[in-house]
């Protein structure tokens, strides 16, 4: 139970500090993902049976907020669930580098699906310019130590356990 409500209060906080980046950088054209980031987190340090739903909900958080297809975070955020679960034998995800290095490419590979998925499933393009994608991916990577870190404290002895 209290796994359960520190996800709960944690997905709270990675909330709050998704709209307060997205207001003050997107002002600019700038996009970060605190929702990816916050998911690919809690895979990296928590069971399956926590990760994936938590990967979904989050992409089904901003899914709400979308207008042009509904479902298409929540499948992007699972396949990256899959992604980090895939790699957590290969990586070190208590090291930055490895932190940044996959943020930055599962922010790449969300970003360009997503965009896909809205081309073929709702015939409509999104594409804001290569700096601003390249800008919100790179962003996504420098946040996510402090986030990694975080989730890692929040969860202390109940990772992988």
């Amino acid at each position: 139970m209290t796994t359960t409500l520190k996800l709960f209060l944690l997905f709270l906080a990675a909330t709050v500090l998704h709209w307060a980046f997205m207001t003050v950088l997107g002002e600019v054209g700038l996009s970060v993902n605190v929702m990816l980031v916050f998911a690919c987190a809690v895979c990296a340090y928590l069971k399956p049976q926590y990760g994936y739903p938590a990967a979904f909900v989050c992409g089904l958080f901003l899914d709400f907020f979308g207008v042009k297809l509904f479902g298409n975070n929540a499948f992007t955020f699972t396949l990256c669930a899959m992604a980090v679960y895939a790699l957590e034998k290969r990586l070190d995800f208590d090291a930055p580098v490895p932190q940044m290095i996959s943020l930055w490419g599962l922010g790449l590979f969300a970003a360009l699906f997503n965009l896909l998925l809205l081309k073929v499933f709702a015939n409509f393009s999104a594409w804001m310019g290569f700096w601003p994608l390249l800008g919100g991916v790179t962003l996504n990577a420098v946040l996510a130590p402090a986030v990694f870190w975080a989730v890692r404290r929040a969860f202390g002895r109940e990772i992988k356990a």
